[in-house]
């Protein structure tokens, strides 16, 4: 029997048709693959995202079984819930089959994502999206076909897409996979289940004054309310970010933020979650608006300011200053008049510098710009300026400096130094929050812009207070000693908290630049003490020329080293092989939804309170046990660098600027904020009577 393809019949074709028929032909191949069952796509899968069924071998005939959709996804990328918040879209998923019916897609709970100023609601992992298949009556099989499209982000998102196929036998009983079947279980116990079952309920929805929502949900359980997480279902209507929380016995309150220019509907659903359960709230109706709350009492927020800043005086970070203010006091010789006109030109610089940094602020953040207390020290160039400074002024303290001491002058006895001091004063002051300031500071952040500036004023004024009571008390001056040569002593020893100073500094530089930071630094220092060498020592071509090259090396080294900061090289915070972990918001969300206690230290390099804090109390071997035994996850945010992810953390605590502490008990949704000055017991005090300070003070109270 002959080929039809052999011999005379390829000698007959021509070779173009030829090459057709073979093409036809494997293009029929193909497309009978696809369409066979036998090539079906069980899977699907794009970049960082695999999805496969979730589904039993066999269905049982005429019963709803829950199947799903499974999401494994990369570590620290993240697919989307039904409403995926700032940014980000839901997954969409067209499923259909001949042979059964099918359900609507049921969504698992989900966290909050920050991503830059954003915040997503999603899945920071692995996720299962299910939903309900019955077979029809005497179907003898299942077949499922379902198109998906998705997006997966970790910063940058990529979209996916893909195709998959079911088709299993009906049987008597639906048999699984133990594995699939813990997967499935695991997450369809965090789909929201129906509110009715809900141990809270939604008592109201009201619009408040500033336009956005308050939602006020009752623990039908009585007792102390542990405040669950609620996330809007209408992503167009409410932000995504966590909303304001205040709880009120068996009551909490929840602030959301409505999207600008979204119309009030009726009524709006939000899902309700404990950590382990949720539960779903489909139209809980808009009431009438909250009442406005009655307007703080700012003379209370001026005086905590004033007590704050009287307190800041005491500050290590302002020890220097104060030491060369009451250094000029001592030498001074002049009369009541003249030492209450020095008295007043310091207050005037440390009052006008406190009303510009916080004009400044204020306007920025109107900007929209995320920045806090203290953002000039975030500033390279500021911290440089600095080093320089205290350098000049502590060599002239040690008699470096033989041109009558006119820094130390320029600091105590002239018109313009005092101003100039009070300027000084407050940079200095600004890496520390003491008490009293924290609330101060971060109710100025919110206040209309009178009402906060009165309360950076009252810190000018706090600040200012004790060295003018000391210029216009003739009393409290005839108490210090009078002029003697113990003064040159005690300016030579005055010297040396200057020097702690300018190493403290140049390690800020180091954080805020990298390696690069400390050498520029260092490097400049080394040329102004040889440019004042050689102006001292230098007269091979004149008694002047060495002056003159002094000037110069100085001025270009200056020159220098402020043009090198130009391009910095941030430093990433060192907490490799530590506990501590840098900030991230979706960690802590998922610690917290495990019922993990979560301690969160904002700190910052610049800021000296939170230096001594963490090494006297936060790293001492006794709290870090404390923390390991009770399995605390430990966050550092580094707020050294500018940083508007932390910033907006805090701003969401109500405050900006650090040191600030905030504490998560196992469930709770809003953490306890503890004092800016930490001491050993107070975190001691965390793990007794219920984790929290608050309540172990009152236990404490006769």
């Amino acid at each position: 029997m002959k080929s039809a393809l052999s011999g005379p019949s390829i000698g007959r074709a021509s070779p173009v048709r030829f090459l057709r028929s073979i093409a036809i032909i494997l293009v029929s191949v193909a497309l009978s693959a696809i369409a066979s069952p036998a090539f079906a796509q069980d899977t699907a899968s794009g970049d960082h995202v695999r999805v496969r069924w979730l589904a039993p071998d066999t269905f049982a005939a005429g019963e709803t079984t829950t199947i799903g959709f499974y999401f494994e996804v990369d570590p620290e990328w993240h697919v989307y819930w039904r409403n995926a918040g700032d940014s980000g879209a839901a997954p969409r998923f067209d499923t259909r089959s001949e042979r059964a019916t099918l359900g609507p897609i049921q969504w698992p709970f989900p966290v909050r994502l920050p991503i830059e100023h954003l915040t997503n609601l999603g899945y920071a992992g692995d996720v299962a999206y299910l939903f309900e298949v019955t077979p029809v009556a005497d179907a003898g099989r299942v077949d499922l076909r379902a198109d998906l499209e998705w997006l997966v982000c970790k910063i940058d998102c990529i979209p996916g897409f893909g195709s998959m196929t079911l088709d299993r036998p009906v049987a008597e009983y639906a048999q699984w996979d133990e594995r699939d079947l813990a997967l499935r279980e695991r997450f369809l116990d965090r789909v929201p289940a129906n509110a009715a079952l809900s141990p809270w309920r939604a008592e109201r929805l009201a619009e408040l004054p500033a336009g956005g929502l308050q939602l006020t949900l009752r623990d039908t359980r009585g007792g102390e309310a542990r405040p669950p997480a609620v996330f809007p279902l209408d992503g167009g209507l409410l932000a995504a970010r966590a909303p304001q929380v205040e709880a009120d016995g068996n009551r909490v309150h929840y602030r959301f933020d409505r999207v600008p220019g979204a119309p009030l509907p009726e009524a709006t659903g939000f899902v309700v979650a404990d950590g382990k359960r949720a539960w779903q709230f489909n139209r809980v109706p808009v009431g009438a608006p909250v009442p406005a709350a009655p307007p703080q009492a700012l003379w209370l927020l001026v005086l905590a300011a004033f007590a704050g800043g009287v307190i800041l005086n005491l500050m290590p970070c302002v020890f220097p200053v104060l030491s060369i203010k009451l250094f000029g006091l001592v030498n001074a010789g002049a009369g009541a008049p003249h030492r209450l006109r020095e008295g007043l030109l310091y207050s005037a610089g440390v009052m006008v510098t406190f009303a510009a940094l916080g004009a400044l602020l204020l306007a920025l953040r109107a900007g929209g710009a995320a920045i806090g207390w203290g953002f000039q020290l975030q500033s390279p160039t500021v911290v440089l300026g600095l080093i320089l400074l205290f350098w000049l002024m502590a060599l002239s303290f040690s008699g470096v400096l033989e041109f009558g001491h006119r820094l130390m002058d320029l600091a105590g006895s002239t018109r313009g130094g005092s101003f100039a001091t009070g300027v000084l004063a407050v940079f200095v002051a600004a890496p520390c929050t003491g008490p009293f300031m924290g609330a101060a500071l971060g109710a100025a952040s919110v206040l209309p812009a009178v009402s906060a500036m009165a309360i950076f004023l009252g810190l000018g004024a706090g600040l200012a207070a004790p060295f003018l009571l000391l210029c216009a008390s003739p009393a409290l001056l005839k108490r210090l000693p009078g002029p003697g040569p113990w003064m040159d002593t005690l300016r030579q020893f005055l010297a040396f908290p200057l020097y702690l100073t300018v190493i403290w500094l140049l390690w800020v530089l180091g954080r805020l630049m990298g390696d690069s930071g400390w050498l520029i630094g260092s490097l400049l220092l080394v040329a102004v003490v040889f440019a004042l060498w050689l102006g001292r020592r230098f007269t091979l071509f004149g008694p002047g020329t060495g002056r003159f090259a002094g000037y110069a090396i100085f001025a270009v080294a200056t020159i220098v080293a402020f043009a090198a900061l130009r391009a910095p090289q941030h430093a990433t915070p060192e907490l490799a092989g530590s506990e501590w972990q840098p900030y991230d918001r979706a960690a802590i969300e998922a610690a917290r939804a495990d019922n993990r206690p979560v301690f969160i230290d904002y700190t910052a390099a610049w800021c000296i309170t939170c230096q001594v804090n963490k090494k006297l109390v936060l790293e001492s071997e006794t709290v870090m046990e404390l923390f390991r035994t009770n399995d605390v996850l430990l966050v550092r945010a580094d707020w050294t660098n500018h940083d508007p992810e932390i910033t907006a953390a805090l701003g969401e605590l109500g405050r900006n600027s650090v040191p600030v502490y905030a504490w998560y008990t196992p469930g709770a949704s809003e953490p306890e904020l503890l004092p800016q000055i930490l001491q050993e017991r107070m975190i001691t005090a965390l793990f007794n009577n219920g984790g929290s300070l608050t309540q172990t003070k009152e236990n404490d109270t006769p």
